[in-house]
């Protein structure tokens, strides 16, 4: 039995700048982009203000909690 999830970990694929959210104001938002391997519906998009920086930190720190739930069985 292939455990994909040793074989293929989420990663920060994108980070870019953006606009701010429907109903938000600023200018220093940030689209990040995650994703596992080449699969196309594993892909999240979120957005989120600070520096390129920051967010580029916070989009791996999620990325690694999401591969941590995945190797401890998932969700319960």
């Amino acid at each position: 039995m292939r455990n994909d999830s040793f074989e293929s970990k989420y990663e920060v694929i994108k980070v870019e700048k953006t606009t701010a959210p429907e109903g938000l104001s600023g200018e220093n938002w940030y689209l990040y982009v995650i994703q596992k391997g080449d699969l196309v519906n594993s892909i999240m998009e979120c957005k989120k203000t600070g520096s390129l920086k920051s967010v580029t930190a916070h989009a791996n720190e999620v990325a690694e909690i999401i591969n941590l739930r995945n190797v401890r069985g998932g969700r319960k």
